[in-house]
């Protein structure tokens, strides 16, 4: 399958294709950009990443002529045939969670966006349009800047400000998606380990800068907020600045909020501290003796620390930093800079390797010294691959669901604990076993008579089930709303991912102990092997759910797949999902299979490889 994929901004035009089903998939890379007095520079690429890298002038004028001459480039170097258009999106709201087939819907939502990226979705949503004029046959896919953090929780993405301003939109929704999804993969090839087992910071650092926490395969916190200006000091933007500025502003220099607006975004961050935004110019001023150059260097680096600071605190810990960007690419000395500070953490930067990064391609260097405890790794981005991936996946998902429907039993699982032997014996005497009161679904489970008290700094509960057999550590397992009862901020994690999960007292009839362990359980699958296989599924994978039908539906995204032998297929989700999609069940501390709503259909969303085999 070859692909078309658009990056439109508003000086510039990246395209490429990309053929998917080979090594090397980039076949043409292209970029218009410098338009002035009627021309332009083409810069293009033909037959791969380590191909020679070509320019010549071009006599256009604007974006959109650029748009309308892509076809007699690519039937100039002969690829003029392929199979859908990919098209990048800066903001998606709430609504698009993942890359939509575009329609007329489609477009008046991202028009919609415009407020809140008004100097990106106008280009992208040009690039669309004069497409669809081009190749009106072709299926054409929005992939969003945002949609990568639709999994940020509310406590993280929500502003406090009055309900009727969150009510028209006023949140966190993140950019540079496709770049830290990317990264997150890339770095997990690199390290020969699943995502989801990874806790990454992707610091993104070019003219445009974000940083991401990226906890075992999910953005959970990103410096860009509602607009693509908060966060980070960029080439020409502000990043975070103090909301009293504006009124500040308006009232003692007489400035409108349109005119302070266009200078955070156009005339702010380096370029405001030091005269240029390019920091290879920053860096040569500051070498030079520029005291404001140095003092740009030094703010921009403080910044980038103080997330990476906020996010390994956010996450209870960070296993990789990972730089891309033309900054983190190419900047030895401000990658130097930003990780000298986390020393206490035990990383330790390996100078000569860090020195001596030079990416020609998409490779993953590290740059840290052997007895560092947290790794780092340089990278190229591929923003363009991601959606080109983006755009096959969805056609093929696409066809999938149109041919088979996939339906699994859905259990309510209440809150319940799981206990060691050691930790039995202390609750509830010297040398005692659990006994067995019932069998539950899963024939490796059962309920067992006893129950112990779980007991937080601010509530309790009395009589939570345990269930047997014994386990090698404890495990409790409760809701979110079980969470506020008990006074305790709770990761959702897979059952048995209890690195870092905070410490609750459990009572039994003889004694106490003090545990971790404590999580909310991330929804999961439990599946047969036959199952997995006939559904084109494997343990790890993530998929949606969707519960019910027409208005009243209810999806769950991210479900995890555990498949194991001896496992019986059945979909298990906690008190309050099972509220949220309105399902009767009877809470007794254990597992309980809800008769009312049975079922529900699978719509696959495995957690991508980026072709696992291909090359990143």
């Amino acid at each position: 399958m070859k692909i078309l994929v658009f990056n439109a901004g508003s000086s510039s035009l990246k395209f490429g294709i990309f053929d998917v089903s080979i090594e090397d998939s980039r076949v043409f890379k292209g970029e218009f950009e410098g338009f002035k007095n009627g021309a332009c520079t083409l810069h293009y690429r033909i037959g791969g990443e380590q191909s020679e890298a070509q320019k010549r002038s071009e006599s256009l004028n604007t974006i959109k002529d650029a748009i309308v001459r892509v076809p007699e480039i690519l039937k100039e170097f002969g690829y003029d045939q392929f199979d859908a258009i990919g098209h990048r999106v800066a903001h998606g709201w709430e609504r698009f969670h993942n890359a939509t087939l575009i329609n007329t819907e489609v477009l008046k939502h991202i028009e919609a966006c415009t407020p809140f990226a008004p100097l990106h979705n106008p280009a992208n949503l040009k690039a669309i349009t004069i497409s669809q004029g081009l190749w009106p046959d072709l299926p054409q896919v929005a992939v969003f800047d945002t949609a990568f953090h639709h999994t940020i929780p509310d406590c993280a993405y929500t502003y406090a400000v009055p309900k009727e301003w969150r009510d028209k939109g006023l949140r966190r929704y993140g950019f540079h998606g496709t770049s830290h999804k990317y990264v997150g993969l890339r770095v997990a090839r690199e390290l020969k380990r699943p995502v989801t087992a990874l806790q990454i910071i992707s610091c993104h650092l070019g003219n445009g800068a974000s940083v991401c926490a990226i906890n075992r395969g999910f953005s959970v916190d990103t410096s860009m907020g509602m607009t693509p200006l908060e966060g980070l000091v960029m080439g020409t933007r502000s990043g975070d600045v103090d909301p009293g500025m504006f009124t500040y502003l308006v009232r003692e220099l007489g400035l409108s909020i349109e005119e302070i607006e266009h200078q955070l975004y156009a005339n702010s961050g380096l370029k405001a501290l030091a005269g240029s935004h390019d920091l290879r110019e920053v860096e040569q001023k500051a070498a030079e003796g520029d005291t404001d150059a140095q003092l740009a260097i030094n703010v921009y680096a403080y910044r980038v620390r103080k997330y990476i600071g906020a996010y390994t605190a956010a996450m209870g810990g960070v296993d990789v930093i990972a730089f891309t960007g033309g900054i983190g690419e190419n900047s030895a000395s401000m990658r130097r800079r930003v990780c000298d500070k986390f020393e206490f953490l035990g990383l330790h930067l390996d100078d000569d390797k860090n020195q001596s990064i030079k990416l020609k391609g998409f490779e993953a260097p590290q740059a840290q010294s052997f007895d560092s405890r947290i790794k780092v790794i340089v990278t190229q981005t591929c923003e363009q691959l991601m959606i080109a991936q983006e755009v096959k996946y969805l056609l093929a998902q696409r066809e999938s669901v149109q041919t088979q429907k996939w339906h699994v039993p859905v259990a309510v699982s209440a809150r319940h604990v799981h206990l060691s032997q050691e930790a039995v014996e202390v609750l509830f005497g010297k040398g005692y076993r659990l006994r067995k009161m019932r069998s539950l679904s899963q024939p490796e489970g059962w309920a067992a008579e006893e129950t112990v008290e779980v007991i937080g700094p601010k509530g309790f509960f009395k009589t939570v089930r345990v269930l047997g057999p014994t386990r090698k550590q404890t495990q409790i397992e409760v809701s979110k709303t079980d969470t506020f009862t008990l006074g305790v901020e709770v990761p959702v994690r897979p059952s048995g991912k209890l690195e870092h999960t905070p410490f609750i007292k459990l009572r039994g009839t003889i004694g106490e102990i003090v545990t971790n362990g404590l999580i909310i359980a991330a929804r999961h699958i439990h599946m047969s092997p036959a199952d997995a296989t006939k559904m084109g599924l494997k343990d790890g994978d993530y998929v949606d759910v969707k519960l019910g039908n027409g208005e009243r539906s209810v999806s769950f995204a991210n479900t995890l797949i555990r498949a194991k032998e001896g496992y019986v297929t059945e979909m298990h989700i906690d008190t309050d999902e099972a509220n949220a999609a309105g399902i009767a069940f009877q809470t007794k501390g254990e597992l309980v299979m809800n008769e009312t709503c049975s079922e529900a259909d699978i719509v696959a969303k495995k957690n991508m490889e980026l072709n696992g085999r291909k090359t990143a």
